[in-house]
């Protein structure tokens, strides 16, 4: 899956707002089928997710949240949704690999009737659970699994299942947050957001929370307001500073490379070849 820095929500049932995320400054967008649409209104979301997909021609990501497993709507969610433009769903409240198997079947089924290669749709588990949590090591080895959303949001379902009373600062998430990075990198997933920050008006709050979990190892964060957007594609992309850093960085080493060493001095700082990498796979992120 591509790298995407900010991700905004967006309810599914609220056509003319989709249109504004799909114009705001957000990397990706997820429509959403689940929490945020009334029972009602379940069969318009579908609806306007589809023409939304059908109507949409540029470059950002489109993911689709369908409704959990455990509810009437999953697969007509899917059956429905799947389509040649949709990047990924973001699959809710899940309880361990097989759920994330039991959703691959459904998509390849969709796949098969709309006449999309296999395997296009990928599928992002969305860990807000406890047991997901104990077990996303095995939920990430599923089948097309492509990134992965740590929830660590305010009074939402993860805090509730966990047990833990959120603080800004997220001293009691950061075990957990840690937890899905490390088993992410192990399984060679590159996409690994967290959700989300509630204060839709606090940007200097918003920006230490993404400031916090890019130093953790969260490459992008699910948003829910446009403003978000330009402070999470700061806070998790590489700033021009940092940048031209990295390519000195390279560059540097690569010419004491001719020289036959192995480690040189760049600015002030011992460098070798695991410095040179992990500013090559920095800049090659930022790049997508």
């Amino acid at each position: 899956m591509k790298p995407y820095r900010s991700l905004l929500f967006v309810p599914g049932h609220k056509r003319d707002w989709i249109d504004k995320a799909l114009n705001s400054a957000s990397d990706a967008v997820i429509i959403d089928l689940e929490d945020s649409v009334p029972e009602a209104d379940k069969l318009l979301a579908r609806e306007n997710a589809v023409d939304a997909l059908n109507a949409y021609s540029g470059s950002k990501g489109i993911l689709v949240r369908p409704n959990a497993l455990d509810t009437e709507h999953f697969g007509k969610d899917v059956s429905k949704v799947t389509h040649q433009n949709l990047t990924a769903f973001l699959l809710p409240k899940l309880f361990s690999r097989d759920d994330v198997v039991r959703f691959d079947a459904l998509v390849t089924a969709a796949e098969l009737d709309h006449g999309i290669e296999r395997n296009k749709v990928e599928l992002m588990p969305s860990l807000e659970t406890a047991k997901s949590i104990a077990a996303v090591d095995q939920i990430l080895a599923g089948p097309r699994v492509g990134g992965v959303m740590a929830a660590a949001a305010k009074d939402a379902d993860v805090s509730r299942e966990v047990g833990f009373r959120w603080s800004a600062q997220g001293l009691e998430t950061l075990y957990l947050r840690s937890k899905v990075v490390l088993a992410a990198r192990a399984a060679g997933i590159r996409t690994i957001v967290l959700g989300l920050w509630q204060e839709v008006h606090n940007l200097d709050g918003m920006r230490t929370f993404a400031q916090d979990n890019s130093g953790v190892g969260y490459t992008g964060q699910v948003i829910i307001h446009p403003s978000h957007a330009p402070v999470a594609n700061d806070e998790y992309g590489l700033t021009a500073t940092m940048s031209e850093y990295y390519r000195g960085l390279v560059e540097a080493f690569e010419s004491g490379q001719r020289e036959g060493n192995g480690a040189v001095m760049y600015r002030g700082d011992h460098i070798d070849l695991a410095h040179a990498n992990h500013a090559r796979e920095a800049l090659a992120f930022a790049s997508h």
